[in-house]
């Protein structure tokens, strides 16, 4: 593990006005965190109208950050292969999941009855914290639900 150090200054301008043989002093940089990016898979909504739904949370195991802003993309697939946003939601939450603690992206069905491929992709960044720019996308789901 890299440990970056920073030279404290007025330690060592405090040595040489001493008069003492010059050691710099250092001081520990923060450790980098762990931070957990999770969702779940696309599904219909229960509650009509028939709604294609994602959400996307975060869990902390360990470092600084408190918040965070999460966002989810709510992708289908093209007829080429590619994968398309239709529809993005954000929210800035505390870590753990649940129905207070995540973002939701949502997008309504307009034909119930052809079957199209949809997934999430879920991007958390740490407020007041450098973090990784990776983000989770979640597994492939054929749906009803064509847009």
């Amino acid at each position: 593990m890299l440990v970056r150090k920073a030279l404290v200054l007025s330690a060592a301008v405090t040595t040489l006005l001493a008069g003492t043989s010059f050691a710099p002093a250092y001081a520990e940089a923060a450790e980098p965190g762990v931070y957990i990016t999770d969702g779940d898979r696309v599904h219909v909504s229960s509650t009509p109208p028939p709604t294609a739904s994602a959400h996307g949370w975060w869990k902390k195991v360990s470092g600084p950050g408190e918040k965070a802003r999460v966002t989810i993309d709510l992708q289908v697939k093209n007829a080429d292969g590619s994968w398309r946003t239709v529809a993005t939601g954000s929210k800035v939450v505390k870590p753990g999941g649940g129905s207070a603690r995540r973002a939701n992206a949502r997008k309504q069905c307009v034909n119930v009855n052809r079957t199209i491929h949809w997934r999430s992709v879920i991007d958390v960044d740490i407020i007041g914290v450098v973090d990784s720019p990776e983000k989770a996308v979640t597994a492939t789901q054929s749906l009803r639900c064509a847009v």
